[in-house]
């Protein structure tokens, strides 16, 4: 899905600076692997430091990166002083994204900035949206399903919401979790059956609020 979405070739570079006990890490090491791209590793720490950070994306002409919210807010106060301009794209996701945030960086950088959102259950991504500057916006969306995954909004009766109305995000699709490592109780609370589906499968209880935009999102 995601060479699809944003299809890396020969001449882009990615850092690799996540942990690789978070799932993040998993689309840093391979995705660039599996499509020719350069993979650069980050030093042991070096995704706390947000000056050794700019430096290394200029130095080795990074064009893609990702970024936790809170680590972007810091690194956007290096973008004034090093524009970093070989970044085309800049992946956020682990935590919502301030509108104030995105403005900031989309002011700063002429990189594209793009929002993706998914729990542990559903390692690792399952929405995505590009963010773009618009009036009156109070929420950053995190936008549409990637392929090979639903999501469904309910109320407390487990009926589906109308736009506008909030309720309970579930999650389906091939992401899902089988449930939690000897947690039978948790697993039947929070893994329940899609009551869309024939085939067994089940939904997610994400326990986040969400609704559907007009425009679909």
């Amino acid at each position: 899905w995601m060479q699809r979405a944003y299809q890396l070739t020969e001449a882009d570079r990615v850092l690799q600076k996540t942990p690789f006990s978070f799932d993040v890490s998993g689309w840093e090491f391979f995705w660039p692997l599996l499509t020719g791209a350069r993979l650069v590793i980050a030093e042991p720490e070096g995704h706390k430091d947000s000056v050794y950070l700019a430096r290394l994306i200029e130095e080795t002409g990074i064009t893609m990166i990702h970024f936790v919210p809170s680590m972007l807010q810091v690194f956007v106060q290096e973008l004034a002083h090093r524009p970093c301009p070989s970044l085309k794209r800049v992946i956020c996701s682990g935590e919502a994204l301030p509108v104030a945030l995105q403005n900031r960086f989309l002011s700063l950088s002429g990189a594209e900035l793009h929002n993706l959102y998914g729990p542990t259950e559903a390692a690792i991504d399952v929405t995505a949206w590009a963010c773009r500057l618009e009036a009156d916006q109070t929420t950053v969306p995190i936008g549409r399903p990637i392929d090979n995954i639903q999501l469904y909004i309910f109320n407390k009766e487990g009926q589906p919401v109308p736009v506008g109305v909030a309720g309970e995000l579930h999650i389906g699709g091939v992401g899902l979790a089988r449930g939690y490592w000897r947690r039978p109780a948790l697993t039947a609370e929070k893994f329940v059956p899609n009551p869309f589906a024939t085939d067994g499968s089940f939904l997610y209880k994400t326990g986040d609020l969400a609704r559907y935009r007009a425009d679909g999102n």
